[in-house]
């Protein structure tokens, strides 16, 4: 793909790069495609360590960064962990908030709005049983999680309400995290269900991404998905006075 050397940047996106990617990947699909790769070695105990380097994308191998990414991840002494770095629910619980903030300023900027202030605060629950072999009937994953936006920008509630079902409805971690993946050998993939409903009132413009019970998919689109429940999180999009 080509870029120009001259730009226009919103919320710190390059535009300019951003609509000729789009325009690159209309006319040749096959660009779109990426394959994301990482490395984790256990450490001891509860801590392991990721290395994340290299990926596929744009029709080849990507070569910008210099040197992996190291993660490590441990468990609370609670979870008789060395407490040396999160543990692999709470950066699953990160994961989704990059990933919503990403698509959130992207789109943000595509449109032409300016955002001064976005933050996330997220809670998910979540029961040892079946983790411990104690339960065949407690999901081990998240039963609950619960999201807040909180932004500040320079549009009406209108234009807010549809970004954020629009961000919410492309999310590649929010796709992962609630619906159910296409069966591939050697992976498995995490799912949970939801639909984005949204009432609004006044200035602050409330978000609730609600769930159904176990079994059946409550996305915006119609579908025939399976998978297991999961709790209301809260989107709270402020906006200037």
């Amino acid at each position: 793909m080509t870029t120009s050397t001259d730009h226009v940047e919103r919320n710190g996106v390059n535009i300019t790069q951003l609509t000729q990617t789009v325009g690159a990947i209309q006319g040749e699909p096959s660009i779109a495609e990426f394959r994301f790769r990482a490395t984790t070695s256990w450490q001891g105990g509860g801590r392991s360590r990721t290395e994340i380097g290299g990926f596929y994308g744009a029709g080849g191998e990507d070569t910008t960064r210099t040197a992996p990414f190291t993660l490590v991840g441990d468990e609370p002494p609670v979870l008789l962990g060395g407490n040396s770095g999160p543990n692999a629910v709470e950066v699953v619980l990160h994961s989704l908030t990059s990933c919503l903030t990403v698509g959130f300023v992207y789109n943000a900027a595509a449109r032409g709005i300016t955002v001064r202030s976005l933050d996330f605060d997220i809670e998910g629950e979540l029961d040892l049983h079946a983790f411990l072999g104690l339960s065949d009937d407690t999901r081990p994953g998240y039963q609950h999680i619960a999201i807040e936006y909180h932004v500040d920008a320079d549009v009406s509630d209108e234009q807010i309400d549809e970004l954020c079902n629009y961000v919410q409805r492309t999310s590649p971690v929010l796709d992962i995290v609630r619906n159910p993946g296409r069966g591939h050998r050697r992976t498995q993939t995490l799912t949970t269900p939801a639909r984005p409903d949204v009432p609004s009132s006044g200035r602050a413009v409330s978000r609730v991404m609600s769930r159904e019970p176990r079994g059946r998919c409550s996305c915006s689109h119609a579908c025939d998905r399976e998978g297991p429940d999961i709790a209301p999180g809260v989107v709270d999009a402020r906006l200037p006075a």
